[in-house]
């Protein structure tokens, strides 16, 4: 498992009733990728630009497959991509993605919801190993897994933050994905006052 289906994993188990949106853990997902693949040493970090290693990445050395697709995503020449703009490149739609593939290994169920109408029926995680090491890393309050959590709003420690990370290239992604979250959310309320504004001027308001 890694880092991003763990991640996934927490968001989906914690708290059903109040899901992550989708678009913050897309972008969170992506930058667990990156955390990941430093790693598996898979990329390295000039500043804030991605590298990634001289050697060609498989499946086979990362063992997971959308792992081993974002590494085959990278951008392979000069100028290399700044760790902001991986997060908006890879993380549309990721969690949509991640979610496929976990549905697919038996990791997540669709579980009919009685309160829910016409049948509807919502994403549950399957007891399984994959659970287990995800909650086990959550209980421990491993900073990684804390700190993107805290950045989508997940229940748990809402004051985690990098000071518990060590490594620098790692602390530097995390900062991304707060910001990319933070610049996201400034979008949707932009967005919110606009569409207000408009609804007020055909109301004649």
């Amino acid at each position: 498992m890694t880092t991003a289906k763990d991640l996934l994993i927490i968001a989906i188990d914690m708290d059903p009733s109040r899901p992550v949106g989708q678009g913050d853990l897309s972008l969170a997902l992506a930058g667990a990728e990156v955390i990941d693949l430093l790693r598996a040493r898979a990329l390295e970090l000039d500043g804030d630009r991605i590298v990634p290693a001289q050697q060609p990445t498989t499946e086979d050395h990362l063992d997971d497959r959308l792992l081993a697709e974002a590494a085959s995503a990278l951008a392979p020449q000069v100028p290399y991509e700044s760790v902001a703009d991986w997060l908006w490149r890879r993380g549309s739609g990721l969690s949509s993605a991640y979610r496929v593939a976990l549905e697919r290994s038996g990791e997540l169920t669709r579980q009919r919801h009685r309160r829910m109408p016409f049948g509807a029926t919502r994403v549950v995680v399957v007891d399984s190993p994959a659970r287990r090491r995800a909650r086990n890393r959550w209980a421990a309050d491993e900073p990684i897994l804390a700190v993107l959590a805290a950045a989508v709003g997940i229940q748990g420690d809402q004051t985690a933050d990098v000071a518990g990370v060590t490594d620098d290239e790692v602390t530097t992604v995390l900062a991304a994905v707060h910001d990319a979250v933070m610049e996201l959310e400034a979008e949707r309320q932009r967005r919110s006052i606009e569409n207000a504004a408009f609804a007020n001027l055909w109301r004649g308001a």
